[in-house]
This record gives structure tokens, C-alpha cells and sequence, in this order.
């Protein structure tokens, strides 16, 4: 699935009633013939709300770049993919079956995709470092806005904009962002 940011445009927040909306065009997928051709045109094209997640919102604002925001939203993907978010509702899998009548059940079988985006979020987390790892995750992954994680975290006011743009470099480092 490639994404491509389209320019956003910021609505008019009193008209429209919502006052973090900020639109943005990608593309998903490409056309198999176009794929053929050469030419790769997109397949079809989406509007997203780049308001809805703290890092949309910062990089339509300018305050972060295409890299790390490309950077924060490919860690995003793992950690989701990785299945490793709170759940909201109960599971509803059936209980655990064991090999023998009184031996431990089996455990849950993950799939070959989130044990491999469990560790390419792991490698990542890691080689941003313990000190940046920690607003990274609470913007990029549990989605808290800038001065929540800063009061969470129990930093000075306007701090974790430039950990968080340290922290989005070395993360566009590690997955080699240009």
C-alpha cells in the first residue's frame, strides 16, 4: 500500500464545526494496469484528516518534517499491526485447547505478520533509545497530544517538541528515510 501526503488544507474550523480539521489527499494502491504501462498512477485516491492524529497535526502545521513524519507513521503501523494497542472490547476467540487432560492449554497462535511488526517495532523503539522512546510512544502510538505527554512525562512546557523531533530522526534513521 504506498501513501502519498497530498497538500492539506485546513477548513474553515467555524463553519465546518470542527476546529482540528485539516484534509489531506493520498493515494492507495496502484492501478494493475497502470503497473503495466509503467506509468504507476494511483488506483484511487482518499481524503484523510491529518487533525486526528497529533502527528498529522504537527506535520500540516510544519512543525515536523515529511521524513519523520513518514518515520512516526511507519512505527505506527508496526505497533498496530502488532495488535500491541489496549483492547475495546472482550475477545472473543474460543478458549485455549490442551494437548493432554491435564496439561497447560496451548497459547494463542499470532500470525506470521504481527510477530514480525512486534519486532520491527521493538528494533525501532530500541535504537531510538530509552530517553526518546517515551514520547515517541505517546504521541505516535497512544495518540496523546504534545502538552499531555509533556505533563505525563513531567517535562517543562514546549520540551517535547524538540525530543520528539530527535526522537523522529534517529526513527527515520533506523528505517533508512531519506
Amino acid at each position: 500500500m504506498a501513501t502519498r501526503m497530498g497538500r492539506a488544507k485546513a477548513e474553515g474550523s467555524k463553519a465546518a464545526g470542527a476546529p482540528n480539521r485539516l484534509l489531506a489527499e493520498r493515494s492507495i494502491g496502484t492501478d494493475a494496469a497502470a503497473r503495466g504501462a509503467g506509468n504507476g498512477r494511483p488506483a484511487r485516491s482518499v481524503t484523510v484528516n491529518l487533525g486526528e492524529s497529533p502527528l498529522g497535526w504537527l506535520m500540516a502545521r510544519g512543525r515536523i518534517s515529511a521524513r519523520q513524519f513518514e518515520a512516526g507513521e511507519q512505527l505506527r503501523r508496526d505497533w498496530t499491526i502488532a495488535g500491541l494497542g489496549p483492547r475495546v472490547t472482550m475477545q472473543w476467540d474460543s478458549a485455549p485447547q490442551s494437548g493432554t487432560r491435564r496439561g497447560p492449554p496451548r497459547g494463542i497462535d499470532p500470525t506470521t505478520a504481527q510477530i514480525a511488526a512486534k519486532q520491527r517495532f521493538a528494533d525501532a523503539v530500541e535504537a531510538v533509545g530509552g530517553g526518546l522512546s517515551d514520547i515517541l510512544w505517546r504521541v505516535v502510538c497512544a495518540g496523546e497530544g504534545m502538552e499531555q505527554a509533556e505533563k505525563a512525562l513531567g517535562w517543562p512546557v514546549r520540551a517535547g517538541k524538540l525530543v520528539l523531533g530527535l526522537a523522529l530522526d534517529r526513527l527515520a534513521d533506523h528505517y533508512r528515510i531519506k
